[in-house]
C-alpha cells in the first residue's frame, strides 16, 4: 500500500466509488461478501489498492496545503515542477493561530516586528503526490489556497 487506507467513514461516503471498483475487477455483490468471509486478506487487499486510487486521484488535484499551529503557519503551493512555501512564524507567545482570537491577533499584527516570512521552494522528488502526502501525514490540509494568495500578493507588494 502507497498512501494510507481510508476510514470506515471515508469508505462509506465512497460506496457508489467502491461497487464500481469492483465491478472493474469483476467482483460481484455476492462475491465480495464471500471475499469478505472466507478470504478476509485478499479482500483487505481491494481496500487498499481502492484506497491508494482515491488518494491518488485526489493527490493529483491538489494545489494548495497549509499547516497551521500555534505560532506557525506553513502555505504551500503545489505547482506543476516544484513546491512553494510561504511560512509565517509568530513570535508572540500569546497569540495562538489556532484560535479565532490569534488569528485575529494576527490579522491586525502581521506586519509587526512579531511577525516573521520565510519563502523558499523546493523540486518534487520522483513521487509528487507522496510529496504532497507525506505534509498531510505532518498535519497539513488541502485547500482552496485563499490564504497563500493572500500572502503572495502582500509580500510582493511593493
Amino acid at each position: 500500500m502507497k498512501y494510507t487506507r481510508l476510514t470506515k467513514q471515508q469508505l462509506e461516503e465512497l460506496h457508489k466509488e467502491f461497487i464500481n471498483f469492483l465491478a472493474t475487477q469483476s467482483i460481484t455483490s455476492d462475491e465480495w461478501k464471500t471475499l469478505k468471509e472466507e478470504k478476509p486478506e485478499v479482500a483487505e487487499e481491494e481496500l487498499d489498492v481502492f484506497s491508494d486510487l482515491v488518494w491518488e486521484g485526489v493527490l493529483t488535484k491538489v494545489g494548495y496545503l497549509e499547516n497551521v499551529s500555534a505560532q506557525h503557519m506553513h502555505l504551500f503551493h503545489c505547482s506543476e515542477k516544484e513546491m512553494k512555501l510561504i511560512s509565517v512564524k509568530v513570535r508572540n507567545p500569546e497569540a495562538d493561530l489556532t484560535t479565532k482570537a490569534g488569528f485575529n491577533w494576527f490579522k491586525k499584527n502581521w506586519q509587526s516586528d512579531y511577525v516573521e516570512y520565510l519563502t523558499a521552494s523546493k523540486a518534487y522528488s520522483e513521487d509528487k503526490n507522496l510529496d504532497k502526502f507525506n505534509l498531510i501525514k505532518q498535519g497539513a490540509v488541502i485547500t482552496k489556497g485563499e490564504l497563500y494568495q493572500w500572502f503572495e500578493k502582500a509580500i510582493q507588494a511593493p
